[in-house]
């Protein structure tokens, strides 16, 4: 196997915000300044041992290259990705030398305020979608009942998926949705958003922050964490999302090739996963994506999911903190946040009804096929 640069990047501080439905009278900045205070705490580093930056927010639209002006201009390098595509970004600029340390923090608050309507980033401004009314859940739901047509599955399936990752928000004090344990048959009985997805099938909408310090591998033995190593990672993008609706022979198997290149990057494989903390806008994502990685064979995916194969202590662990449906969906700052919770369970840092017992390698994606691009990234406790 050759060696990838991205094995030269550790992660060594990851730090979530308070999380809620809505905290009142809460500033954004001060999110964004909690999320990077907050990671470079649990990294054990200051500000003055970081010379990348990307600090941003989702109402504020605060941008890195302003961030690196309100402290004093000197980063030496700034950052534009968001979620895994940060953290990429932020890796080979850090593998090529540009710079060594990389400070990343993302967050949303008070953007939702029209709360008789859907969320306004599922909502796009398009003159291709809006004359027709269509809208996220809209867009994943084409893609599911494809599914659905030409491989059977049942909305059963996507029940079970959903209510695995909610009971498992259900055991982390910090979630939005603590203590709201539901059954399948909740699901199918809440009302219904996009058929086939019912609203426990679907995200929330919520606000918080997220922060997370990268550094060069051989900075790592200065420091008093457990590192969290890159080991593979890509980007793969089918088109704009949300100007059109996607079509199931285009999209339906976007994220395949992007696993199959992080797979490579470390001689690895579906079976060498140990926490899945796929991307969960809607339950039948999760379906999607083990197919589309590899875990199983096409059409596979609704009977795969079924058991306790993808609870905690399964086979194949999903979602164990919650995610999207339980945790929290924070504007942005949600795509960094599924890179954070796989940090935490392989350092250990989540409450012990969740723990992956012995979990040395986690998967963690952004994106889906309503939203034609899927990012992929591995880690790992040891170094490739």
């Amino acid at each position: 196997m050759a060696r990838n640069p991205l094995h030269d990047v550790a992660i060594v501080g990851a730090y979530h915000t308070r999380q809620a439905r809505v905290l009142e009278g809460v500033r954004e900045i001060d999110l964004i300044l909690d999320a990077a205070r907050g990671a470079l705490a649990a990294a054990g580093l200051g500000w003055d041992q970081v010379d990348g930056l990307n600090l941003r927010g989702t109402r504020s639209r605060l941008h890195s290259r302003e961030a690196a002006h309100l402290f004093g201009g000197r980063p030496r390098w700034t950052g534009l990705g968001l979620g895994i595509e940060g953290v990429l970004e932020a890796a080979g600029a850090i593998a090529t030398g540009q710079c060594h340390t990389v400070l990343l923090a993302d967050a949303q608050a008070g953007e939702y305020v029209d709360r008789a309507a859907t969320s306004p980033w599922t909502r796009p401004s398009s003159e291709f979608v809006e004359c027709f009314g269509l809208y996220t859940a809209a867009e994943f739901a084409l893609c599911a009942k494809r599914h659905m047509h030409l491989y059977g599955t049942r909305p059963e399936s996507l029940a079970h998926v959903a209510a695995t990752i909610r009971n498992h928000g259900a055991q982390h004090p910090e979630a939005v949705h603590y203590g709201r344990r539901v059954t399948p048959e909740d699901v199918l009985a809440s009302r219904l958003v996009a058929e086939p997805f019912h609203l426990l099938d679907c995200a929330m909408n919520s606000e918080g922050g997220a922060g997370l310090v990268l550094t060069h591998a051989s900075r790592v033995r200065d420091l008093d964490v457990t590192p969290v190593y890159l080991l593979g990672g890509a980007l793969e993008r089918l088109g704009m999302a949300y100007v059109a609706a996607p079509v199931w022979d285009h999209c339906g198997h976007v994220g395949r090739w992007a696993a199959e290149q992080a797979f490579a990057a470390c001689g690895l494989s579906p079976a060498d996963v140990d926490v899945c903390e796929f991307y969960d806008p809607f339950s039948f994502e999760l379906i999607r994506q083990f197919e589309a990685y590899g875990f199983c064979g096409d059409g596979e995916g609704g009977d795969f999911v079924q058991g306790d194969r993808i609870e905690i202590g399964g086979e194949f662990p999903l979602v164990t903190c919650g995610g999207l449906m339980s945790f929290s969906h924070a504007g942005t700052a949600q795509l960094l946040q599924k890179v954070i919770h796989s940090v935490h369970q392989l350092q250990g840092r989540v409450p012990d009804a969740l723990k992956v017992p012995g979990a040395s390698v986690a998967m963690t994606s952004n994106g889906g096929s309503g939203a034609l691009f899927t990012d992929v990234l591995l880690l790992g406790l040891d170094r490739a």
